[in-house]
């Protein structure tokens, strides 16, 4: 007898439907085709005990599965239900009518429950467009696959659970999440808030106006100076979360199998921190089966690179079309997978290999030539594309002990707000552009109209400074952000002045 059931593979951030043809025949041989990896063909041995242990036996006959499409290569084991529900249908010991109405995945124990799987959003959403009725799976899932309305969602403990409600011995209601309801009701900005932070106002104020205009920024200077502390905090300046951005990035992190069990929807912009030993493909994905990677489970939130340069050069510079494209394509012989990653990269690191270069009260013992040999691990390019370089200088005894409140994030998080409504009206228009640091050099030269002070400002900094010339338009760049964030419609002085002060980096002097 010929039976079929539905599941889904992940492709990317998007899934596939595939469908599972069974075969029982005369015979005693299994066979399972379709380009299935190693854990989809160890299913059988998971599929033999777990219907054992729900009271029925696998027939003495030939079995025939294919997995169609037969050239998508089918991973993990998430297939086990399907292709234990398409056997025992096949084998007649259950009623195949209502498998054509479902999509199920599940990763089956020896015992019969069902184990959690991962990528199970993208799969609802590809079940409903492709007009199912509805999608099976493991109950620690259910949450995040009932995000998608339009198609009923159920939540299955054991494979006994599905072989009832496939022969209608067992009808739960679908699960339902209001996903306004959840999303609005769990947002938050997390725990940490910059009244924790003692003095530090001046860089407090360049990541107030990082976050306002999306713009990359680096902090440098010696250590426990705060740099990581005050980097931690990002996130809770940050615009909160609107719904379509939490949908696009509980994708990747559904894909990547990083979401908690139960829940529905990120509701937090994430905060990813590397270590410095990461290679490339576990920076911006890939391997040989693709996986997103920390710049894309980061989509939407913040890239923290702790003591950037300790990372491989290699590393870093494979994140330079991705800072500017805010995607990252991976081909392969076969196929090609896009995933977005449109983050926001805050960077540290010490200003010299000892970490004392220009401290106040401690001197710097590195040798001649190593701070800018330091420095130099960070090529041009990617410095390049790094709007903000603030110094972080250590905080005095008596700012720490000082018991005042500092600003709490909700204070700081109001003022950006209000610049990135100034910025979403400015680049309605424009379908990739969101904030100032996305411009590209002819919208600058639109929106950053300079009057004579400006330009005189701008000119004698460069001159005296010795600002290189790529320092222009990131200049322009941030202090439209300044101009944004005091609710002025045209760039003046005072806001070039400030924002001069944010390229520490590009002096020639600075590692004199």
């Amino acid at each position: 007898m010929l039976v079929k059931t539905y599941a889904s593979a992940v492709i990317g951030i998007d899934a596939k439907t595939i469908t599972i043809e069974v075969n029982v025949s005369k015979g005693i041989k299994f066979f399972l085709v379709g380009l299935p990896d190693s854990a989809v063909k160890e299913s059988h041995e998971r599929i033999v005990s777990a219907v054992n242990e729900i009271g029925l036996k696998l027939p003495r006959k030939q079995i025939i599965v294919n997995m169609a499409p037969a050239d998508i290569r089918k991973e993990g084991a998430a297939y086990d239900l399907p292709l234990a529900i398409g056997i025992l249908a096949a084998s007649e010991y259950i009623n195949s009518d209502r498998l054509e109405e479902y999509v199920m995945m599940g990763e089956l124990s020896l015992d019969g429950r069902l184990k959690p799987i991962k990528g199970v959003l993208p799969m609802a959403i590809t079940t409903r467009h492709e007009g199912f009725r509805g999608i099976i799976v493991p109950v620690e899932n259910v949450k995040e696959a009932a995000v998608v309305d339009g198609i009923e969602v159920y939540g299955m403990e054991t494979l006994k659970q599905v072989v009832d409600f496939v022969n209608g011995e067992f009808n739960p209601d679908p699960v339902k999440v209001n996903t306004r309801e959840e999303f609005f009701q769990h947002l938050g900005t997390g725990e940490l808030d910059f009244s924790d932070v003692r003095g530090q106002e001046n860089v407090k104020r360049a990541l107030e106006v990082a976050a306002a205009g999306g713009h990359n920024i680096i902090l440098v200077g010696p250590p426990g100076s705060g740099k990581s502390m005050l980097s931690k905090r990002i996130p809770s300046i940050l615009p909160p979360f609107t719904l379509r951005e939490a949908l696009e990035t509980t994708k990747i992190h559904s894909v990547a199998g990083r979401l908690d069990s139960g829940t529905s929807l990120m509701t937090t912009r994430p905060f990813r921190s590397p270590h410095h030993t990461i290679s490339n493909i576990a920076l911006v994905g890939g391997g040989t089966y693709p996986q997103p990677g920390e710049i894309s489970l980061a989509h939407n939130g913040v890239l923290f690179l702790d003591e950037i340069p300790e990372f491989q050069r290699t590393v870093l510079e494979v994140m330079r079309q991705p800072l500017e494209d805010r995607k990252i394509s991976i081909a392969r012989a076969k196929f090609s997978v896009e995933y977005p990653a449109s983050f926001m990269l805050v960077a540290s690191m010490n200003p010299c290999p000892c970490g004392y270069h220009n401290h106040p009260e401690r001197e710097c013992v590195c040798g001649p030539g190593a701070v800018q040999r330091y420095l130099s691990r960070i090529s041009g390019p990617l410095l390049d594309r790094i709007d903000i370089h603030i110094e972080v200088v250590p905080v005095s005894f008596d700012k720490m002990a000082d018991k005042r409140p500092s600003e709490h994030s909700a204070l700081i998080r109001e003022r950006v707000m209000k610049a990135r409504q100034i910025q979403d009206e400015r680049f309605r228009d424009k379908k990739d552009v969101h904030c100032n640091a996305q411009m590209s050099s002819k919208m600058i030269r639109k929106y950053v109209e300079l009057d004579e002070a400006s330009l005189a400002m701008l000119k004698n900094a460069m001159e005296k400074l010795d600002l290189s010339a790529r320092a222009y338009d990131r200049i322009l760049k941030v202090s439209r952000t300044i101009a944004d964030l005091s609710g002025s419609e045209n760039v003046l002085a005072e806001h070039i002045a400030e924002a001069i002060q944010y390229r520490n980096l590009d002096r020639d002097s600075w590692s004199e």
